[in-house]
């Protein structure tokens, strides 16, 4: 459990920081103001590139405690530039670190409890939570959020995508 969540937490979000250097990076030479970036959606109803980094680093954290037994750390989601959202990843990377294999020892059959909508209430074992719905989840607001960079201008390509692994 943990090598299928930890690692790839990490090589993800070390990529999705990447990408906001680079959105910053594009952003400064081209003069354009940067929450023309931060602030872009790919359609009116869903969530613009702040957002989608904020929900990606919330699952990366959110499943590691829940898999390790631990608590959940509440992070204020009020990142409104790159340099913040860069910070936030890499204080979610930290924390995914901070866990060693044996904290997820029996994780695959621990029941997991999420409350993603009052009154919903979701169960799962580990396992489950872990492979339909914990990374589907985060790997759809990386996704996102490299979408909206590309969209958008931003110089990057499936490398960028993937990161270091």
């Amino acid at each position: 459990m943990h090598a299928a969540s930890a690692p790839v937490f990490k090589q993800m979000l070390g990529s999705l920081g990447a990408l906001l250097a680079k959105a910053e990076a594009h952003a400064e030479e081209r003069k354009i103001d940067p929450d023309a970036l931060l602030q872009a959606r790919l359609f009116p109803d869903m969530f613009p590139l702040v957002r989608q980094v904020q929900i990606a680093c919330d699952f990366a954290k959110g499943v590691t405690a829940r898999l390790a037994g631990a608590e959940v750390p509440v992070y204020d989601d009020k990142e409104q530039s790159f340099e913040q959202l860069r910070a936030l990843v890499e204080r979610t990377i930290a924390f995914v670190a901070s866990f060693d294999a044996d904290a997820f020892e029996g994780s695959e059959a621990r029941e997991i409890v999420t409350r993603p909508g009052t009154p919903k209430e979701r169960r799962f074992n580990g396992q489950d939570y872990l492979l339909t719905y914990g990374l589907p989840q985060f790997f759809f607001h990386v996704n996102m959020s490299y979408a909206l960079l590309r969209h958008n201008g931003v110089e990057i390509g499936k490398r960028d995508y993937m990161g270091a692994y």
